[in-house]
Parts: C-alpha cells; sequence; structure tokens
C-alpha cells in the first residue's frame, strides 16, 4: 500500500508539473505567434497531456530559433545597409529594429540593400573611370590639385572617397572644366600653329629649319 501511495503521488507529481509546462508554452507560444505573426498554434486533439506537452516545448523551440535568426539577419541587413548608406551619403532602410521582423520586411529589406550595393558598385565604376580621365587631363594640362575635393579625387584612397550623388556630379563637373581647358588649349595652340606657319611664309624660312621646331 505504501508504495502505492508513493508511486500515485509520484503520478500527481508529474501530472501537475506537465499541466505547469503546457500552460507555460501556450503562454510562449501566444506570444511568440505575434511577434513572428504567425497563426495560432492548433494542438492535435485527443493526444495525451505527456504527448500534448512534448509537442508545445517543440513548437516553442522552432519557433525561438525562427526569432533568432529573424533578429540575426535583421542585424546583419542593418549592418550592411549602414555601411552603405555612409558611403552613397543616403538615409538608412526604415525599420523597427526592436521588433522581430515579418518575412515581407526581411525580404524588402533584402531587396534594399541588393539595390544599395548596385548602385555603389555602378558609382564606383563611374568614379574610377572619371578619376582616370581626370588624372590624365591634369598631367596634360601641366595642373596641380588646388582645392580640397581635387586633392580628394586624386590623391586619396578611392575606397575613402564619398560616393554621393553631389560628389558623383561634381566630379562630372570637373572632368567638364578640364575638357573644355583642354579644347580651350587646343584652340589656342592650333591659332598660334597657324600664326607660325604664315610668318614662315612670308619670311621664307627653310623646310630644315621648320622641321626643328615642329617637334614641339
Amino acid at each position: 500500500q505504501s508504495l502505492l501511495d508513493m508511486m500515485v503521488a509520484e503520478e500527481e507529481s508529474l501530472k501537475e508539473r506537465l499541466l505547469k509546462s503546457i500552460a507555460l508554452c501556450r503562454k510562449e507560444l501566444d506570444t511568440l505567434c505575434r511577434e513572428l505573426q504567425l497563426d495560432p498554434f492548433e494542438e492535435e486533439e485527443e493526444s495525451t497531456i505527456l504527448q500534448m506537452e512534448k509537442n508545445l516545448r517543440t513548437r516553442v523551440e522552432v519557433l525561438l530559433k525562427q526569432k533568432r535568426d529573424r533578429k540575426q539577419e535583421l542585424k546583419t541587413l542593418r549592418e550592411q545597409d549602414q555601411d552603405l548608406c555612409d558611403i552613397l551619403c543616403t538615409t538608412p532602410f526604415c525599420i523597427d529594429s526592436n521588433a522581430v521582423p515579418s518575412l515581407e520586411d526581411l525580404d524588402r529589406y533584402r531587396r534594399h540593400v541588393a539595390s544599395l550595393t548596385a548602385e555603389k558598385e555602378q558609382r564606383r565604376e563611374e568614379f574610377v573611370s572619371r578619376k582616370r580621365q581626370i588624372i590624365l587631363l591634369m598631367e596634360e594640362l601641366d595642373h596641380t590639385p588646388d582645392t580640397s575635393f581635387e586633392r580628394d579625387v586624386v590623391c586619396e584612397d578611392e575606397e575613402a572617397f564619398c560616393l554621393s550623388t553631389d560628389n558623383i556630379a561634381a566630379l562630372q563637373n570637373l572632368l567638364q572644366q578640364l575638357e573644355a581647358q583642354r579644347s580651350l588649349n587646343e584652340a589656342v595652340c592650333a591659332e598660334l600653329r597657324s600664326r607660325i606657319v604664315a610668318l614662315w611664309e612670308r619670311l621664307q624660312v627653310p623646310a630644315e629649319e621648320r622641321e626643328s621646331s615642329a617637334v614641339h
């Protein structure tokens, strides 16, 4: 009788622990479903208390992992977004970093970061190409960078250059100014050459003397 009473007491104690665990799991599941924007968890009908507790606990573990994964991906996306915004001088994506993001939110954020990454690559290629042209023009014109922007373009590390729309526009403007200066210089040179040829003709300068000056 004593052994039987002890066994019954143990079973009653186990039942009580299982019922408490079920209550806690249900409460946690409700919270997780709301945070993850999922439909409420439907329990299997006609399952034992032991099976019900196991099913609920397993479901809680699955949803907790989903929550951790979503929060981690959000953190990673925010870091990538901030780095891109620093380079492109744009505003970060608007999302609540404290809440658990929905799958749709994460998908939108992924597409936003991918778009910024593509924009960065396009602007980087544009910058490198125009920088190369600017350096060649400056060498041709014997022009020393004399403004802070020109020094940033020519002397600074390419990775450190801010690829904002204003900077890209200023880069294009600088390139156009240098091209205009080269065109002006070429026009002046052409005018001077034609005057030299006219003077050679009038002075009847020999061809040998003309050829010695032609290299210039």
